[in-house]
Parts: C-alpha cells; sequence; structure tokens
C-alpha cells in the first residue's frame, strides 16, 4: 500500500516538472518585442523596387526595408531574427488585428478610415501623386495629360484624381500591376504612368531603366506613409517613434532616402515630423 501511494507521488511530481519544462520553452520562443533569442515578423511589400522588393536571391531591399530594418534594430532584434511577410494593400489591416505581424511598412498612407481600424507610428516619409514620362517627355504639368495615354492599377485612386480633376481627356489604361505600365511606358504604349512619387522613383531606379525616365515633378496629393500597429498597441507605437527619431537624427534617414530613390529625379521632402497628424 505504501509502495502504491510512493509511486502515484512520484508520478505527480514527474508530470509537474514536464510540464514546468514545456511552458518555459515556450515563453523562450515568444519573447515579444524585448529580441534575445527570439524572431518578428515584419510586414512589407515584395513588389515595389526602390521601396519592398524580394530580390532573386531571397534577399530584400528597398527604403522601406532600410526603416524596418532599423527600427527593429531599435527594438532590440538583429537583421537575422527579422521575418519579413509580404502585406499586400487589401490585407493589411487584417495581417495587424491577426497578429500575423508586429508592424508594417509598406507605403502605407495615414488617412482617417485606417486610423479606426490601426495604430500608426510616424509617419516617415511624405509622397506625393505624380507622373512618370521617358526622360524627353514635353508633359510638365497635368493638363498635358490630355489626350495622351496614361497608365495605372485597375482601380488607382490616382489615375481617377486625373481624369475627374486634372485632365478630364487622358485617355486611361489600367493593368494589374505598375510593372506593366512601366514597360508600357518603356515601348512608348503609354505616355505617363501615375501614382505615389516614391513608387514611380524605385521602379525608374531599376538598373534596366536608369536614365530612361524622369518624374514630372507634380504635387498632385500628399501621402504620409506610417508604420501600422496593431490597434491599441501604444507601448510599440511609443517605441518605434524613438527609433524614426534617432534614424532622422544620426544621418540614417537621409543615406536610405538616397540610396533606394535617388535616380530618376526624385526630389524627396525633408523627413516629416514624428508624431505629426498620426492622432
Amino acid at each position: 500500500m505504501k509502495l502504491r501511494k510512493a509511486t502515484a507521488a512520484s508520478a505527480v511530481v514527474l508530470a509537474l516538472a514536464l510540464s514546468a519544462t514545456a511552458c518555459g520553452s515556450n515563453d523562450k520562443k515568444d519573447e515579444g518585442s524585448s529580441g534575445g533569442g527570439g524572431k518578428i515578423k515584419v510586414g512589407i511589400k515584395f513588389d515595389q523596387p526602390g521601396l519592398g522588393l524580394k530580390q532573386p536571391d531571397g534577399s530584400y531591399a528597398g527604403f522601406d526595408v532600410d526603416v524596418a530594418t532599423y527600427v527593429a534594430k531599435e527594438l532590440g532584434y538583429k537583421a537575422d531574427q527579422i521575418e519579413w511577410v509580404e502585406t499586400k494593400s487589401a490585407d493589411r489591416e487584417n495581417a495587424l488585428a491577426r497578429g500575423d505581424v508586429k508592424f508594417i511598412v509598406a507605403t502605407y498612407s495615414i488617412n482617417d478610415e485606417r486610423k479606426q481600424k490601426v495604430d500608426f507610428a510616424g509617419p516617415y516619409l511624405l509622397a506625393h501623386q505624380d507622373l512618370l514620362v521617358k526622360s524627353d517627355s514635353n508633359i510638365s504639368k497635368g493638363t498635358d495629360l490630355n489626350g495622351k495615354k496614361l497608365c495605372s492599377v485597375t482601380g488607382s485612386t490616382s489615375a481617377q484624381n486625373v481624369q475627374k480633376s486634372i485632365a478630364p481627356k487622358a485617355n486611361l489604361k489600367e493593368n494589374a500591376g505598375y510593372s506593366e505600365c512601366i514597360a508600357g511606358l518603356q515601348s512608348g504604349a503609354v505616355d505617363a504612368v501615375t501614382t505615389d512619387d516614391s513608387i514611380l522613383a524605385g521602379f525608374a531606379s531599376q538598373d534596366k531603366y536608369k536614365g530612361q525616365f524622369k518624374l514630372a515633378g507634380l504635387k498632385l496629393s500628399n501621402e504620409n506613409y506610417g508604420i501600422g500597429v496593431k490597434k491599441g498597441d501604444t507601448a510599440t507605437v511609443d517605441k518605434i517613434n524613438s527609433a524614426l527619431e534617432k534614424m532622422v537624427s544620426d544621418g540614417s534617414w537621409d543615406t536610405a532616402v538616397k540610396k533606394n530613390l535617388g535616380p530618376a529625379n526624385y526630389k524627396n521632402e525633408p523627413a516629416p515630423k514624428i508624431g505629426d497628424i498620426v492622432k
């Protein structure tokens, strides 16, 4: 009888020890934002040259990638601890709500509708809607597009903006992606491509296009890019804002802009005031 009790007691002790070991293992893997041996998932675009691009060798490059890497470092993570997650425009809010990523740096313009669903750090870049044209083009203002072939992506608000209020007689051609528009501009099938100047500059900065295109330099809208964070996670917002302020003050922000977006006549605005327009 005593033997049975001892055996039962030993089993309980063993079970508790195994349970404690398992809990400790899980806690180690999910270290939150403190770095250490953990990972951090960051959302970016995979298909925007100069901003967020997955390269043939599997690495990632672009201004958004550089910003995200700097921020992650300030949160305690080395570059090899970052797990890059593709976050397409239509899924950004859902990715944050589901917890798929810790934050998103993906040409994510801050607006009132989005602020109802997510919190933003930043802004970290002020972009403008613009036109990309051939380097020898005489298109220098919006009204020059009347009678010309204009390209943008299907459902783009940029193209609609041009048609409604700037050049209503422009002939709009819509494609599934900007790569097709840029190819059309190169071949002469279209006369101009429109979206944010940062996106246009990124495409034009590719080696295969260098020297062929230029930005018209029009400021057809203001697009303040912010870093998206799950709604209510104010602690992470504050940490990211501090990281962005440091990135601007130590010169890393300027270096990243020039490296990724410098060609194609891109004249960036000064770094915006961190925390401005976000709340």
